[in-house]
């Protein structure tokens, strides 16, 4: 019951919202504990499981998240040095000098080959899934640049979730700190009381 209250929109005690980012839930900022607990209908013990799992589904986000970073981070160096080379060829063609373009190409990692390159109308782009397409350099100049365009805006987005989720991160673990710390004093006043009243 608690779990499903929490998965949506949360608001501290205070009052203020706090709306999820992305299908990410946001943490709620605990200010007075004994509240909380009543609010969610929770013991201590059943409300600090509760956030040790939200922290642990957080870490496991931020973890996808930054496979995806890497992933496009990776990905808009190659993007540019594809611009780069549809520009030069772009450049041969409109050059018209009639003399073919020699360049060394990567064939795998660390080998290199020499090519002659005489027709530069036309480049061959691979689109993934082993699939490859010819386009003329103005078309392969543009769909190379919404390429780029995109990942660069996918890279803002992802590094945006992950400051969201880094705050969610630190939300959740001083809101554990709290309650830890608000059971360890209750358990020592009920102590105190007790030992008040055998003398």
């Amino acid at each position: 019951m608690a779990t499903a209250s929490l998965s949506s929109s949360s608001s501290s005690s205070s009052g203020t919202v706090v709306s999820d980012r992305r299908g990410i839930p946001a943490a709620q900022f605990v200010e007075d504990v004994r509240t909380y607990l009543s609010n969610l209908g929770l013991d201590v013990q059943s409300a600090l499981a509760f956030l040790q799992e939200r922290l642990q589904q957080y870490k496991l986000v931020e973890m996808k998240l930054l496979a995806q970073q890497r992933d496009l981070q990776a990905k808009i160096p190659d993007i540019k040095k594809c611009l780069g080379i549809v520009a030069t060829l772009q450049a041969k063609k409109d050059a018209a000098t009639g003399e073919p373009l020699v360049a060394d190409f990567e064939i795998s990692e660390g080998i290199y080959s020499r090519a002659r390159i005489e027709e530069t109308e036309s480049v061959c782009l691979w689109l993934g899934a082993n699939v490859m397409l010819d386009y003329s350099c103005e078309e392969a100049t543009a769909l190379l640049q919404k390429n780029l365009d995109n990942a660069k805006a996918s890279l803002e987005v992802l590094v945006a979730d992950l400051q969201f989720l880094r705050d969610q991160v630190t939300i959740t673990q001083v809101t554990i700190a709290r309650v830890y710390n608000w059971d360890v004093h209750q358990r020592r006043v009920q102590l105190a009381g007790t030992s008040v009243e055998s003398s």
